[in-house]
């Protein structure tokens, strides 16, 4: 994997933050939308790997990301797969690096996805998740 996250897998992990910040905002939910994103997506992994191969997953996004992103640190993988930390988060960082560093996580994540299960399959765990999301336009491909 190259050094850095890939400009796609950033604009592919801003378009799921924010689609999930707008869900977010609809029914009221006042928590991250990033912490959203990890959690739907934990119970969907969990589902098709367990987890102990979710928590894998995700300690290994947040490694990557953590060279990417300082501060991402802060951040820890419980037993069940969910992370710790991103309450701790808004103190001392700018909203713009919050934003960055979640943006960055994601797309740790979801390089590693298409690793592991290709492009096409990525895509449609993502739409089972999000439904009314469309995402056809994006390119996932390396």
């Amino acid at each position: 994997m190259s050094p850095g996250a890939s400009s796609k897998q950033i604009q592919f992990a801003r378009r799921l933050l924010a689609q999930e910040a707008v869900a977010g905002k609809s029914s009221g939910q006042e928590d991250s939308a990033a912490f959203r994103v990890f959690e739907k997506l934990r119970l969907a992994l969990n589902r098709l790997m367990g987890g102990g191969g979710v928590r894998a997953l995700f300690a290994r996004s947040l490694a990557l990301a953590q060279n990417d992103v300082i501060w991402l640190r802060k951040l820890e993988i419980k037993e069940d797969g969910s992370f710790a930390g991103f309450e701790r988060l808004e103190t001392g960082l700018k909203n713009g690096e919050i934003a960055q560093g979640e943006a960055v996580l994601l797309a740790r994540l979801l390089e590693l996805l298409i690793t592991f299960i290709g492009p096409s399959m990525t895509l449609h765990l993502i739409q089972a998740v999000w439904p009314k999301a469309n995402f056809d336009d994006l390119d996932l491909g390396k």
